[in-house]
């Protein structure tokens, strides 16, 4: 009958445990002229000296465990090839974020401070679209639906007004909003990948970084559109003043550093052009989500003026 697999196991044991003390033995006359070497075959090869007649070899295979550990260490320390852009793999990397890390470039967007790039600070070499993208479905929601509740506040007393869910204003927030998102970082990417060419000073951000920190300065808007329900009109400039210097403020402190070796006409053109975009569409969403239609009360309606006949009777 066959062996089964324990007796094989055992047998190979045996085996190695003999060829083990056999090298032993050969140490032990000789050490100072024995070598150790692996094999691709996961053996190990002890070889006499040349003193013993040259060329003696004991090959002893590798225990189960040992495997098992230089395997595991080859995972470990490996790194997985990045796939193509085709293969999943490919863009899970720019996922590859946990909740402490997007708290904190959170965090960094709210807070902007004098001197501390976002970039350099909070993304540390490793950009995500994760909040990026979750930023910019929240902010869409967030102005559709406060939009929506703002008209039917302002309009709560007026009769005449009959309260209708405008749902195509959801598609209007989400073309608007990931258009800003999109295209104004590939512009400025493309604009400063360009002046690098030009000004060989001039250093730059990869496209990924500069998407990332556009997505995370929106952040701020998504409160901001939540209290711009309240039917005031200062308290809404207010609100929309503090948030464009909170959001644009990352955005300068960010890009300042990069354009500012370039000329001074250029770098300031650079500059106010990120704040002129940011600007209008902190702006436009508020005028056009957040209008007061004002409606003059209607005149009750009056009689006609009686026409009086007076009727004369010959004398």
């Amino acid at each position: 009958m066959p062996l089964d697999w324990c007796q094989m196991s055992r047998q190979l044991r045996k085996t190695g445990v003999s060829k083990f003390e056999e090298a032993a033995e050969l140490l032990s006359v000789d050490p100072g002229a024995s070598t150790l070497s692996m094999s691709a075959s996961n053996t190990t090869t002890v070889a006499a000296g040349e003193g013993r007649g040259g060329g003696e070899e004991v090959k002893l295979d590798l225990s189960e465990d040992e495997e098992g550990q230089e395997e595991s260490s080859e995972l470990l320390g490996g790194q997985k090839a990045a796939g193509g852009f085709w293969t999943f793999e490919y863009y899970q990397s720019f996922f590859n974020v946990d909740t402490v890390q997007v708290l904190d470039r959170v965090k960094g967007s709210v807070m902007p401070l004098p001197g501390r790039n976002f970039i350099k600070h909070h993304l540390r070499s490793n950009p995500d679209l994760y909040g990026p993208f979750w930023i910019c479905v929240t902010l869409v929601f967030s102005v559709a639906i406060s939009g929506n509740l703002s008209v039917f506040l302002s309009q709560m007393g007026n009769p005449s007004f009959h309260y209708r869910p405008q749902f195509h204003r959801v598609t209007i927030a989400a073309v608007v909003i990931f258009l800003y998102a999109w295209l104004v970082p590939i512009g400025l990417w493309g604009f400063l990948t360009w002046r690098q060419g030009a000004e060989r000073q001039i250093g730059g951000y990869s496209f990924l970084e500069t998407v990332c920190v556009y997505g995370y300065s929106l952040f701020i808007y998504i409160p901001t559109s939540v209290l711009w329900i309240i039917p005031l009109e200062w308290v809404r400039w207010t609100l929309i003043l503090i948030a464009m210097l909170i959001s644009g403020s990352v955005l300068v402190l960010t890009f300042w550093p990069v354009v500012r070796d370039d000329t001074k006409v250029m770098a300031v053109a650079t500059v106010a052009m990120i704040v002129v975009l940011h600007t209008l569409l902190a702006i436009g969403c508020k005028m056009y989500f957040f209008q007061i239609a004002v409606h003059s009360p209607t005149p009750a309606p009056t009689a006609p003026p009686a026409h009086i006949t007076l009727a004369t009777q010959p004398h």
